[in-house]
């Protein structure tokens, strides 16, 4: 063992504590001038048109998103509707069922890896998948990329939240010869309900920005979405297409659309860390 003076203990401990303050301050200084940036730029694309029309043909000023804001919603909805549901019941067997045997360390391992998995691969994947077997991009495939990445997000908080539970609320509903199902949804979910609903909106959120899954998928669409068996429009392709585009009022339509997706966002994970500071109460 390597023995340190106090002086030199010190030393580093304060050494680190200005790294750790620094960082913080370095990633808040970009957090703010990327808000600023985004705010100050897209507030000039907002007005009726912009929430109520189609989208403009190339090289015509005016015009909006409508369509995209209504296919993003469509698309995060029924990728929610899929993945989330899924996420909360592998979240349970990992919690409840899979401690301490393989094929719970598989799943847990799985989940694990599928949360580091970039949102482009699963993007490739659900369009070879989906998209090559049936001949046509489609809000569906889109979804279904969306749902991927939620799934294993939900789990792992899901999981997380219910490990928190006392094991003794556990017990004192099996003591009263409730079955395991129930005692899981009436005690441990109304124990951990703030938490599961922190990791709902976390994945909602983090899906919600997504570029890559959407481009192989859904791709875009001018048109409102009438149908998810088609390319949808979305908020996301909209941006990336705009902002490459020489047209000057389809660069400031992508700042606007830029803004409301982040106002969603930054709203989403608000709601989020609100309601897990009243799970931690």
């Amino acid at each position: 063992m390597i023995h340190r003076s106090e002086k030199a203990r010190r030393a580093s401990d304060g050494l680190v504590k200005i790294m750790s303050n620094l960082a913080a301050l370095i990633g808040i200084v970009f957090l703010v001038w990327i808000i600023y940036v985004v705010l100050g730029r897209g507030i000039r694309a907002f007005n009726i048109d912009f929430f109520t029309r189609l989208p403009a043909p190339p090289g015509i000023e005016g015009g909006g998103v409508a369509s995209a804001i209504l296919g993003t919603l469509e698309i995060v909805i029924l990728a929610a509707f899929m993945g989330i549901p899924a996420g909360i019941l592998g979240g349970v067997y990992l919690a409840e069922f899979g401690k301490g045997n393989r094929f719970g360390a598989s799943v847990r391992f799985a989940t694990n890896v599928m949360m580091g998995i970039p949102s482009i691969i699963v993007g490739l994947f659900v369009y070879g998948l989906l998209v090559v077997t049936t001949g046509h991009f489609s809000g569906y495939a889109g979804a279904t990329a969306l749902a991927i990445i939620m799934l294993p997000i939900v789990a792992r908080t899901t999981e997380d939240m219910l490990n928190l539970v006392p094991n003794e609320l556990r017990e004192s509903g099996l003591a009263l010869g409730s079955p395991r199902w129930r005692m899981t949804l009436a005690i441990v979910f109304r124990a951990a309900s703030s938490g599961l609903i922190t990791g709902v909106l976390l994945a909602v959120a983090r899906v919600s920005g997504e570029t890559a899954p959407l481009l192989f998928t859904a791709l875009n669409s001018p048109y409102w979405p009438t149908s998810l068996n088609q390319p949808t429009a979305n908020l996301t392709v909209t941006i990336f297409n705009y902002a490459m585009s020489p047209y000057r009022d389809w660069q400031q339509t992508a700042w606007g659309a830029s803004l409301l997706i982040m106002a969603a966002v930054l709203a989403l994970n608000f709601t989020a860390r609100m309601a897990f500071r009243e799970a931690r109460k």
